[in-house]
């Protein structure tokens, strides 16, 4: 194990995993990888990051210098932790995810398929540049597929974003937001049971095979 790599007891990774790359900006400090690791094939963990107990990567996932990652998080196919990020413990992002500089996850946090955050309000000036920041999402929240969330945004404790929105402004804890802009449209709280969505799915499926049967 190179000196630029602190791994715990237990790690499984594959041949092709490349731990402790140098990074072009400063980065002091090795990687830092906790216990129980299992990081699949093309794998990219920088120098200068602190990554928890049973981190677990999808293939072809990169983790730039300077995160700091939780225990019991995943990381899969495709996606991107950019520098600077705190990810806190059991967060799951899924497949092709960009997670931007600065951006900040809360514990429990889920984000699906194609999720894409900024953290640069005005890309090519300096002074935005000076201030990048991604946003901040809190613990437990679920992003839905291809949501995207701009710079600085703050998302409450429990929301649930759905699928395609793009998120331009605050949410409050616990509500349900969509669209593009994504606006409050309800509470999670008042969620129709899943049951309910799951018979209604099914009556309306067994309703178009009656109809295309004809008479």
């Amino acid at each position: 194990m190179s000196p630029e790599v602190d791994a715990g007891p237990g790690l499984k990774a594959d041949p092709d995993v490349l731990l402790g790359y140098a990074p072009a900006r400063p980065a002091p400090g090795p990687l830092v990888l906790g216990r129980e690791a299992r990081l699949r094939s093309g794998t990219v963990l920088y120098r200068g990051s602190s990554i928890g107990a049973r981190f677990e990567t999808g293939h072809h996932v990169v983790v730039r210098e300077q995160c700091h990652i939780g225990d019991d998080v995943a990381v899969w196919t495709g996606s991107v932790i950019d520098y600077g990020c705190h990810i806190a413990d059991s967060v799951k992002i899924h497949t092709n995810c960009y997670v931007a500089q600065f951006t900040d996850i809360g514990e429990g946090a889920f984000l699906a398929p194609g999720v894409t955050i900024a953290n640069d309000l005005y890309p090519g000036s300096a002074a935005s540049q000076e201030v990048m920041s991604g946003p901040r999402i809190g613990a437990g929240a679920r992003i839905g597929v291809n949501v995207t969330i701009l710079p600085f945004v703050r998302i409450g404790a429990g929301a649930l974003v759905g699928a395609g929105a793009t998120v331009t402004r605050d949410l409050p804890d616990r509500c349900v937001a969509f669209g593009n802009p994504a606006v409050v449209r309800g509470w999670v709280d008042e969620l129709v049971d899943i049951g309910a969505r799951v018979e209604a799915a099914e009556d309306s499926a067994a309703r178009y095979r009656l109809a295309r049967r004809g008479p």
